[in-house]
């Protein structure tokens, strides 16, 4: 057999070894040098490559605005966020109090303020209410941001509205009319549904506009395609739950990082970055995983050589999150109070049943759950991790914070989920894709085949949120191996 010698150039710049002469796709397989053009090199035009991202991006969003999912009634976390909407309401009101079994009692209490202003006798509530032996640990009202968008959204969309009555909101849902749901006919449950659904349109298009910035059109619309059809924030959009809203701040501050890096003293981008993780802190008490690996890939930079590290950004990183911490500790009622919330929400939830259920496992545990929901998701990402981590810096940043986050919230007793691990979606695509685009340059007509390739895995990736969430036998809300297991019938009940 006759092969085709190929030179190849390092780019002093990038790092990045490419191929100008392009041997036949056998010779290459077995020579194992498969294509490596750098996937920000395109053949399309720039009105082109938008026309392809916008549609791309519409398919995304009717797949998250259309209600599809197979879990119509009121969720554990959906009653405690609707609860804190209308408690920023203000006034006198009944609140409900999820007791030990699953039982909800009526306690009455009176809000002076509202919105922001009501924080702080919200959290003297949870304190109050905490403190007794018989109630179940519940979600802290220090997760301000969505919960404050949430009340705006409603006070915008429908003013003075009055809530469904707690009978309404038990209603078993009726076939194919979903205009009758709680979450289609209670004003916080709509309002709190549609921030979710909002926030994970916005996180769809911030990841293919950081995927175009980091590494060009082809791999924008490779990775904005996989996060279209990706399982978990399809989920997510369909439920008023955190996760989806605090993933897109968790994003921002991941792409800023990386954008102050490789363009230090931007002043635009230094503003950005301080004020997305101000937001970010302000959402949810993960925010601290997030943040504990980015200061962790600053001190690497001086290794990795992955830009620039300035006292401007450091400064920025200092700056946000304090300015996020002092705003809550601000509207929770003074740093006594608001310290107390979370002293008691990590003694409570170490004696929460369903958390030590559905929340512990080995330090794998979070493999497993990401092989249940996108198992070939995770294998490309996997490889490519081993494979090009070494070959791009962008590469080995992403691939850096998923490892570096991974060791902090692998270790949390109790604290495993895969809604947390939704923090790393954008950077296993980004690797998976990165792997489709690199075993498509074993063939000659390279973008066509990365096109069939990552086209199929949307396909599979859509179709495993079908399995998953579309099951009206076995509706899902919570992602705990032990449903998703059933749902994938790996796990089958006896009859």
């Amino acid at each position: 057999m006759r092969f085709t010698e190929t030179r190849c150039v390092v780019d002093e710049s990038s790092k990045v070894l490419q191929a100008p002469a392009r041997a036949d796709w056998l010779s290459r397989l077995l020579m194992n040098q498969p294509s490596t053009e750098d996937t920000a090199s395109s053949p399309l035009k720039q009105s082109h490559f938008w026309i392809f991202f916008l549609l791309i991006a519409l398919l995304g969003i009717a797949l998250r605005v259309i209600p599809s999912a197979a879990f119509r009634t009121v969720g554990f976390d959906e009653i405690l966020y609707r609860r804190y909407v209308y408690m920023m309401d203000g006034g006198e009101q009944m609140v409900p109090v999820f007791q030990k079994g699953g039982a909800l009692k009526g306690a009455t209490m009176t809000i002076n303020g509202s919105g922001a202003s009501a924080v702080a006798p919200m959290s003297e509530f949870f304190l109050q209410t905490q403190a007794m032996p018989s109630t179940e640990c519940e979600l802290p009202p220090t997760r301000f941001l969505y919960i404050y968008t949430s009340w705006l959204w409603k006070r915008i969309q429908f003013g003075d509205a009055p809530p469904l009555e707690f009978k309404e909101l038990n209603r078993k849902p009726v076939d194919d009319d979903r205009s009758l749901d709680p979450d289609h006919r209670d004003p916080a449950l709509v309002s709190l549904h549609n921030v979710a659904c909002a926030f994970s349109v916005l996180l769809l298009i911030a990841s293919g506009l950081f995927a175009w910035r980091m590494l060009g059109q082809v791999a924008a619309l490779g990775v904005l395609a996989l996060m279209a059809g990706d399982p978990v924030q399809l989920h997510f959009s369909q439920h008023a739950l955190i996760d989806g809203f605090f993933m897109f701040w968790a994003l921002m501050c991941l792409w800023t990082t990386w954008e102050n890096l490789r363009n230090p003293n931007r002043l635009g981008w230094l503003l950005l970055h301080g004020i997305c993780l101000a937001l970010m802190v302000m959402t949810k008490e993960n925010s601290f995983f997030v943040y504990i690996a980015l200061a962790i890939l600053a001190v690497m930079n001086r290794w990795m050589k992955w830009g620039q590290l300035t006292p401007r950004f450091l400064a920025a990183s200092v700056l946000g999150p304090l300015a996020g911490v002092l705003i809550l500790m601000a509207i929770a009622g003074g740093p006594g109070q608001f310290v107390e919330i979370y002293k008691v929400l990590v003694s409570k939830a170490q004696g929460l049943v369903y958390a030590q259920v559905t929340g512990d496992g080995p330090w794998y545990r979070y493999l497993i759950d990401l092989m249940i929901v996108s198992p070939i998701i995770l294998c490309l990402a996997l490889g490519g991790m081993f494979r090009l981590s070494g070959t791009r810096k962008e590469y080995s940043f992403l691939c850096w914070f998923v490892v570096l986050s991974y060791a902090i919230m692998c270790n949390i007793k109790y604290g495993m989920n895969l809604r947390y691990a939704s923090i790393w979606e954008f950077s296993l695509r980004v690797m998976a894709f990165a792997m489709i685009w690199n075993m498509a340059g074993y063939f000659k007509r390279q973008a066509f085949v990365a096109v069939l390739l990552t086209t199929g895995l949307f396909a599979y990736e859509f179709r495993q949120f079908q399995i998953l969430a579309m099951n009206p036998a076995n509706p899902l809300y919570e992602l705990a191996p032990s449903q998703t297991l059933r749902l994938i019938k790996v796990i089958k009940d006896t009859p």
